[in-house]
């Protein structure tokens, strides 16, 4: 399954956020939600989970930048079970790193997915339709 597309769900008073219905058979089974950059949460289905866990754990111990790497994403970390509506409970931890209160994008990246605060997903996609990654940037890339 691809996770492709982006989504607007409100935060329900208890903290939960509708799954997009096009998600839900692939999610069905149980999520990692845990920090994630630019201070958005990603969203792992778990056969995406643990292949990613074990990159980290590999990291070299004594590398800052990878112990850091470990404290965001696993201290993080939150199992979820998404109700029969398809629902999670994003945990208030996580709400407050993502500034989370309202109305909610989910974007769909291909492997894992992305939960923003609309507002902030709205300034970050404008930057990137702005030409942050022009034709060069894409052939460094090697696309």
């Amino acid at each position: 399954m691809f996770f492709l597309g982006e989504f607007e769900h409100t935060l329900d008073e208890r903290g939960r956020v509708t799954l997009p219905a096009k998600f839900r058979a692939e999610l069905a089974q149980g999520v990692v939600i845990t920090r994630g950059l630019d201070r958005c949460l990603f969203l792992f289905p778990m056969e995406q989970w643990a292949p990613l866990a074990e990159r980290i754990s590999a990291l070299p111990l004594g590398r800052p930048d990878a112990r850091a790497l470990r404290r965001l994403l696993f201290s993080g970390a939150s199992n979820v079970i998404p109700d029969r509506q398809g629902r999670i409970l994003i945990p208030t931890y996580l709400r407050e790193y993502a500034n989370i209160n309202g109305q909610v994008v989910i974007a769909g990246l291909n492997t894992y997915v992305e939960v923003w605060d609309a507002e902030s997903w709205h300034q970050v996609k404008a930057q990137a339709e702005e030409g942050v990654l022009n034709a060069e940037q894409w052939e460094e890339l090697g696309i």
